[in-house]
């Protein structure tokens, strides 16, 4: 429970005079309806977090479920050092706003806020942000009667399970290539280049990380086969997929470090994943199929056949 008493300790000293989040001017012609939202490692309290492109997203897509799939809060970094932004606040509000609004919230803890697992069962810290359950796995049944199990994938990660120093330690390098991609971005951006990530370009031209993507899909897609439903629905690698692998659907929602990524379903069903680009490109928009007409920085994936 140490955990626990460490984040209700920080999270009260997160008040809104520290961080107050100023309202988003919402563009209705941007506005996305889906039956349900799967985002995961967002990473808020690091500098890697993209918030500003997270908060967009989440003012310009309304669901009737959000799952939040783990790493939602970086639990390893607010230890060492407190860092919160008005954007990551704003992130916060907008997900209260969707509860507020009726949404089914629901949160499934990773290994970087596992404190929060503690909670599993009830409503996430009280008053403070009722209304949002907590679960350590759970199985979502889309509109076409697909079973889904729903889980953040980190006890399937030998690294995790067998030695956590090294994880901390990658996960401190992880860090600095965050920190080079900002860097990179910010040059990218001042000559109207779009978003890309150094670290995503690197780590899936290594072959040892290629595999080892390869391999989580695989026992994630066993495990899942061995517990009769038909597919699973993770984060945790940073690397957003749908495929079929044998007979269960693969479905990783990615990131909001690297690709800014998210998992939807529409009311048919049909998953596909949404790519939401900086804001601050929405000067340069462009058209995808099935989008409205100027939405910017939307990229959508061909959607899975059932």
């Amino acid at each position: 429970m140490a955990n626990v008493a460490w984040f209700e300790n920080a999270l009260g000293s997160f008040t809104p005079t520290r961080s107050t989040p100023s309202p988003l001017v919402i563009d209705t012609a941007r506005f996305l309806r889906h039956r349900t939202i799967f985002i995961s490692d967002t990473h808020l309290g690091t500098r890697g977090c993209k918030a500003e492109a997270l908060a967009d997203f989440l003012a310009h897509n309304d669901c009737a479920t959000l799952f939040l799939v783990g790493d939602i809060v970086d639990g390893w970094q607010l230890k060492r050092r407190w860092y919160w932004t008005e954007a990551q606040s704003q992130v916060v509000a907008q997900i209260i706003r969707k509860v507020d609004a009726g949404t089914r919230v629901i949160f499934v803890p990773g290994n970087h806020d596992e404190f929060a697992r503690d909670y599993a069962g009830r409503q996430f810290f009280g008053s403070k942000f009722a209304g949002i359950e907590i679960v350590k796995e759970t199985i979502h049944e889309t509109a076409d009667g697909r079973r889904l199990w729903v889980l953040h994938g980190d006890r399937f990660d030998g690294v995790i399970t067998c030695a956590k120093w090294l994880a901390h330690l990658g996960d401190r390098a992880y860090g600095l290539a965050l920190r080079w991609n900002d860097l990179l971005f910010a040059v990218r951006r001042r000559f109207g280049l779009p978003y890309w990530s150094l670290s995503a370009w690197l780590k899936y031209k290594v072959k040892n990380a290629v595999e080892y993507i390869s391999c989580f899909e695989e026992i994630l897609a066993r495990e899942a086969h061995l517990r009769g439903v038909d597919g699973v629905v993770c984060g945790h690698i940073h690397h957003a997929e749908i495929r079929r692998i044998g007979d269960v659907l693969y479905l990783n929602d990615g990131d909001w470090v690297e690709s800014c990524s998210a998992l939807v379903e529409d009311a048919q069903g049909n998953m596909e994943i949404l790519h939401w680009a900086d804001p601050s490109q929405s000067r340069a928009p462009r058209s995808q199929k099935g989008l409205p007409a100027g939405l910017a920085g939307v990229a959508k994936a061909a959607p899975v056949p059932a």
